[in-house]
């Protein structure tokens, strides 16, 4: 998993004052369906700037079953996990890349076990990183990042969104989505209304997307 800020639930928001010109909405932190956290991760070592490219047809099951694995023997659960296509900003290389990752939901896991946890992944599968995301209250003090969750994109809307986007990309480095076009997105707090410019730029109404607060952190 590369180092960047978007990859990327459920509920509603409701966005207050403090929100910078974003959305009215209410956290969905602590609601029904939200895991304590989430585990964005590969097994790629690879840079893919071809679309087509036949890499991003897999579906990563083996890798499902060995990371599920490893949650478990650290003493956390997980019931599965999600196949997403991402699309990154590469400043290195002035170009898109692709990306197959899987976001696994976990539970029964404080934020030192899930930074172990993520570690371990890294380790195991050669990764620049692994990005957790820990579900939390909007006012609770690790809080720094929002997820959101908005259906109706495809990785070549997100791509084409990415290139037009100059401060989207540098900022918040690309995105992913779900197999049935549901994008994921992970931004920090203070960039939420770039987050919602950006999706906007997607055909996204910002009053159907799914927005949670929590902790992120880039284990690397």
């Amino acid at each position: 998993m590369k180092r960047l800020r978007v990859l990327v639930a459920i509920g509603v928001l409701v966005l207050g004052p403090a929100s910078a010109g974003a959305a009215q909405a209410a956290p969905v932190s602590g609601a029904s369906g939200c895991p304590t956290a989430e585990v964005f991760a590969t097994d790629n070592t690879a840079v893919i700037t071809d679309p087509a490219d036949p890499r991003l047809r897999t579906r990563l099951t083996r890798f499902d079953h060995e990371v599920r694995a490893i949650v478990r023997a650290h003493g956390a659960r997980t019931a599965g996990s999600t196949l997403l296509d991402g699309v990154f900003w590469s400043g290195e290389q002035q170009q898109a890349t692709y990306e197959r990752s899987r976001e696994f939901d976990v539970e029964g896991v404080g934020r030192d076990g899930l930074h172990h946890i993520a570690d371990v992944i890294r380790k195991q599968y050669a990764q620049e990183s692994v990005l957790t995301f820990r579900c939390l209250p909007r006012t609770a003090p690790e809080t720094d990042a929002v997820e959101v969750r908005a259906s109706g994109v495809s990785p070549a809307r997100l791509r084409e969104a990415l290139l037009a986007d100059p401060e989207a990309r540098e900022r918040l480095g690309g995105g992913s989505v779900t197999l049935d076009g549901r994008l994921i997105l992970i931004a920090p707090v203070a960039d939420l209304p770039l987050a919602r410019r950006f999706t906007a730029a997607l055909g996204v109404d910002w009053s159907r997307a799914e927005v949670r607060y929590g902790d992120e952190e880039f284990v690397a």
